[in-house]
């Protein structure tokens, strides 16, 4: 089953444009997408997935599984950065063991939206209120980030001007916590998924003619959309390979396991929690991704002290490509042996 579910995920449009991409940067191909456009999709994505997610949480409520789920998702997003901090600070000072950290305890909106995609190839359902989970995982990682970095590093002071907490910086710079919050919460992309889910949800429960006239743009340009965006992603990530020797044995080593750690325990609260079966899937590859977007522009501005050329590489040259090839077939048997058939 599990060979199968491998075989059948390689073979599916989005990752074989990925690899495209990868066989490009490898063979120096002149192929290139030009600079708007990766925006320009991302963007698209993330209004697409939110609109589609609110339309879903419209018709499923907020019932108690819906409000344990996001809860779940919330404390892992807060509690995956710490326990990430306590193993790479053993070999990495506290910045960048930090910055690494707040990469794996956010998210990667591509790998959730490759494992919807997977999961309609293979016909299985899930819910869209895994898109609010989505959507509230990744700013928790933030914060927790830039704090470990700090306190690690005695740099919590006070501001003797206006008596506020402030998170110092070897250039001397105080960093507020407004801003800090501002970069975690209003970030783009953030920005546009949340309200892309609430616009979902209103238009489906005031407006649902209005749903109606949105599935050509969010339903039949998605699956497209998604390659055209993977296969970008491909000459990136082959890009960041030649960064991986900074990153050494021990940060390549982790960028693999610990996904696999983080997704075993997804696994145990689905279970716990009883989720359906896509919908555990889902819920496994949140817990399992890496932010290689939203993180690395606020940790360059938060903590630059950290180098970006190891939590860049290993959350984009490493834990991505590792999901969307090896790690989403893998979540899925997983699924099909432990949680039950709904």
């Amino acid at each position: 089953m599990q060979s199968s579910l491998v075989l059948q995920n390689l073979l599916s449009a989005p990752v074989l444009f990925f690899f495209l991409g990868v066989l490009a940067a490898v063979l120096d191909s002149d192929l290139e997408i030009p600079s708007p456009l990766p925006k320009l999709f991302s963007l698209y994505l993330l209004l697409a997935i939110g609109f589609r997610g609110g339309v879903e949480l419209a018709h499923s409520g907020l019932g108690r599984l819906v409000l344990l789920t996001i809860g779940a998702a919330v404390l892992m997003s807060l509690l995956v950065p710490i326990t990430s901090f306590l193993v790479l600070r053993t070999r990495l000072d506290s910045f960048n063991a930090a910055a690494v950290a707040a990469s794996y305890g956010s998210i990667s909106a591509v790998t959730f939206i490759t494992a919807q995609s997977f999961l309609n190839v293979l016909k299985v359902p899930f819910d869209g209120y895994m898109v609010a989970a989505l959507a509230l995982m990744e700013s928790p990682a933030i914060v927790i980030g830039v704090v470990l970095a700090r306190l690690s590093a005695g740099g919590l002071d006070k501001n003797p001007d206006r008596g506020e907490a402030r998170l110092d910086n070897e250039e001397g710079r105080g960093l507020r916590w407004g801003e800090l919050l501002r970069e975690a919460f209003l970030n783009g992309s953030i920005f546009l998924l949340i309200g892309s889910l609430v616009i979902g949800y209103l238009v489906a429960a005031f407006s649902p003619a209005g749903v109606e006239k949105m599935e050509p743009f969010t339903e039949k340009l998605f699956y497209g959309a998604l390659c055209f965006f993977l296969l970008d992603m491909g000459l990136i990530a082959a890009q960041r390979l030649q960064e991986l020797r900074k990153a050494g044995a021990f940060l390549i080593g982790f960028a693999v396991l610990a996904p696999l750690v983080h997704a075993l325990v997804g696994l145990g609260i689905a279970r716990l929690l009883g989720m359906n079966q896509g919908d555990a899937l889902l819920f496994m590859v949140l817990c399992a991704s890496a932010s290689y977007i939203a993180v690395p522009a606020a940790m360059r501005m938060t903590v630059p002290q950290a180098n970006p050329s190891l939590y860049i590489s290993t959350s984009l040259g490493v834990t991505f490509p590792f999901n969307v090839v090896i790690g989403i077939p893998v979540y899925m048997a997983l699924v099909l042996r432990f949680i039950p058939a709904s």
